[in-house]
């Protein structure tokens, strides 16, 4: 069991069962919800409970994001597809996951520098890979 929580305590999480591979997004979206690139890892949605009402925006048409209302702490990314993304820098300890791959590097911060040696997409997935 792992567990997680926002900065000041209002929201706690645990996930019964292990994280998937870890992605780093570079997207405008992400960046302006952490303030700079997001690290997240899948779960499926019943193997996350949830302490406390998490605030849920749509940031885009059937994609929502999960934030504490009190501090502001990006916890949760859904797309409805029975997975949820949770953001790695919420967990308390060890994650037992590492970061895989980056996606939508073409909109990474000009001071970010990508030297680890995993795939970097321009886009999502399945777009073309960029060094």
């Amino acid at each position: 069991m792992r567990r997680g929580s926002c900065l000041c305590g209002r929201i706690q999480y645990a996930v019964s069962g292990e994280f998937g591979p870890a992605t780093a997004c570079h997207c405008y979206q992400c960046r302006k919800a952490s303030g700079s690139y997001s690290i997240a890892a899948p779960v499926p949605v019943g193997s996350l409970s949830i302490e406390g009402d998490p605030r849920w925006f749509e940031s885009s048409p059937g994609t929502r994001r999960g934030f504490c209302p009190d501090c502001g702490s990006y916890l949760f990314w859904d797309e409805g597809d029975g997975l949820i993304w949770v953001s790695l820098g919420t967990v308390d300890g060890a994650t037992g996951t590492r970061v895989e791959n980056h996606i939508f590097c073409a909109y990474k911060g000009d001071y970010e520098n990508l030297i680890d040696a995993v795939p970097h997409y321009r886009e999502g997935w399945s777009s073309e890979e960029i060094e």
